[in-house]
This record gives structure tokens, sequence and C-alpha cells, in this order.
């Protein structure tokens, strides 16, 4: 039963309303825009001159540029672009229907994970993204979710699944947005028949098909959404779970971001080497990314059970430092297309 608006009374009754989006939207732009404040700094080791003509040319400052792709990277959290449907109405909604606006995560960032706890997923994938029946770490937001949402599906169009009383389709999210994030792999619309088990395509497939996108034909905007696989050095996003002080980490995150120096050069330039550098002509950026989401996952979990500063801190003067240098891999490979 589709019942979001007795679910939007519990989840206010026990304060779980923030947002789950991993990192803030805030904090994914300002990794971006240190990210290319970092090349500018050092043009020497990164690929700077190039990604500054390409800016020129396309008609940017690059302040204008950077600000561009920080856009990008803020906005995927607003995608429009996945319905669940109820399995009594049919009725179709794109987010919790409540009056906290903005403060409530769209269905949208279940398309945001990278499950390092479990092994292949019902497509293919090495590493799956969120699936409740899957986790291995859950909690309370993941639970209410999967009792409430229960059997509701992914709006697959008009003629597709149906609730009991109608198709109330929106969108048809099955057909545009999980297509987009297939790949190769394989799917069916069964497998999207019932929210609990759903098996949502993992972020690096987000990334790699904005990618694809911003090759084919380059702009900011499209590499800018390329930049919000950022999420993958949220530990949230590669434990995979919506809860365990999910929201209390990402406001942390934001709200130490300068203070803390989380974006030290320093750090940023020790955690470039963690990664393997994408090639000149590199079309596939899955490895990359996923490097970024194995480090996560191996050094960042503690924000799962502690709260504590000094816990916090540690782990975001990991996480937040190889997030910056994973964009710099992007944007040197990104800058031989502009």
């Amino acid at each position: 039963m589709h019942l979001t608006t007795l679910l939007s009374g519990a989840l206010l009754a026990l304060g779980l309303i923030a947002p789950a989006q991993a990192f803030t939207q805030e904090t994914h732009r300002r990794i971006v825009l240190d990210a290319v404040g970092y090349m500018q700094a050092n043009p020497a080791s990164t690929n700077y001159a190039k990604l500054l003509a390409g800016a020129t040319r396309a008609g940017y400052s690059i302040e204008q540029f950077a600000a561009a792709l920080g856009q990008g990277a803020y906005d995927v959290d607003d995608f429009a672009d996945t319905y669940l449907c109820g399995a009594s109405t049919g009725d179709c909604q794109q987010a919790p229907v409540w009056g906290a606006g903005a403060s409530i995560v769209k269905y949208t960032t279940y398309w945001h994970f990278q499950n390092h706890t479990a092994g292949p997923d019902a497509h293919g994938n090495d590493l799956g993204g969120y699936n409740y029946q899957k986790l291995t770490v859950w909690g309370d937001i993941d639970n209410l979710a999967a009792s409430w949402l229960y059997g509701d599906h992914l709006d697959d169009g008009k003629g597709g699944m149906k609730g009991w009383f109608g198709d109330g389709s929106k969108y048809n999210s099955y057909g545009l947005t999980e297509a987009n994030y297939r790949l190769g792999g394989h799917s069916t619309p069964a497998m999207y028949a019932d929210f609990e088990k759903i098996p949502f395509q993992p972020i690096d497939h987000l990334g790699q098909y904005w990618f694809q996108q911003f090759l084919s034909r380059p702009t900011a905007q499209s590499l800018g959404f390329v930049m919000h696989t950022t999420d993958l050095l949220q530990p949230h996003h590669t434990w995979t779970t919506s809860a365990l002080n999910h929201a209390g980490w990402e406001s942390w995150v934001k709200d130490y971001y300068d203070s803390e120096q989380l974006n030290d050069p320093a750090l940023v330039r020790n955690a470039l080497a963690s990664f393997t550098p994408l090639a000149a002509d590199a079309v596939d950026i899955r490895p990359l990314l996923t490097q970024g989401g194995a480090l996560s996952y191996a050094r960042g979990g503690a924000v799962l059970s502690a709260t504590d500063h000094a816990s916090r801190k540690s782990v975001g003067k990991i996480v937040i430092p190889h997030a910056i240098a994973m964009v710099v891999h992007i944007l040197n490979r990104a800058a031989e297309r502009l």
C-alpha cells in the first residue's frame, strides 16, 4: 500500500525527516569548486591548462565554469526522474508527499549507492546499488521505507504495472531512468515490482551514463552531473543505508567543512595517489569511481555508529580530500575532450 501520508506522520514523530542524500547538495558543490581550485593552483601536475582552454572556448571564465560544474553536481539530487507507484492506488509520486518539501529526499536518490557489503547484483554488476532485501547494515529509515512502501513499484509507463485500482503513471522511470543506468546489464520490469526487493542500479552507472553524454556532446552541465558520484566517498552510500546517523553525518560535514579544513590541499595532494589515473582517452570511468567507493567503505565505517566530533573529523579528513581528488582525476580526463 502506498501510504506516504502515514509514513510522513511516522517519520515526523521519530524526527527522521532530515535530508538523507549523502553529502548535502552544498557539499557536492564545494567539492567540485575545490577540485577546480586545486587544479588552478597546481597547473604543473594537473591538466589545468587544457581545462582552462576548454572553458574559454565555451565562453566561460574558469570561475564561471567551476560554478556551472558545481551546480550540475548539486542538481542531481533534484532530478524528477524516479517515481514510485502505490500497490493499491497506483498513484505515482517522485517523493513522499508531505509538506516538508525541500527537506525530503526524492526517490531519485535510491540510484546513489554502491553496495560494497554484498556481491554481484541481479543485473550482472560486480557491485550493486540500494536493495533493501540485500542490505547488511540498515536502520530505522530503511525499515520504515520498506514497510510503508511495501509492494510499491517503479513507474514503468502507461500500460505497464498497475495498482489494484488503477494506473497512475506519470513518468516511465523504468524505460528512461533505469534504462539509462542499465549500461548493458540485464533488467526486467518484474525486478522493480516491489520496493522492498528492488535492485536499484549503482551510482557508478549514473556517473558513467552522464560521462558518455559529456563525451558525445561536451557541456558543463553533463560533466557536473558526473561529479555527483562523490557520493561514493560518503560511507553510508557504500555500506548502504539511509539510516545509522546518515543525516547527522552529512550535516556535520557541511557545518565543519571549512573550520576543520576538510579540503586541505596537502591532503588532496596525498589523496590523488590513492587513485589509478584515467587514461587520456578513457571512455569508462567506473574503475576510478569504484576505487573511491572502496576507500570510503574501508576507512569510513566509523561514522555509521559514532557521532562524536573526533570520530567524524577523522573520517572527514579522509573522505573529503579523496572526493576532491577523484573529481580532479575526472577533470584531468575531461579536459582532453573540452
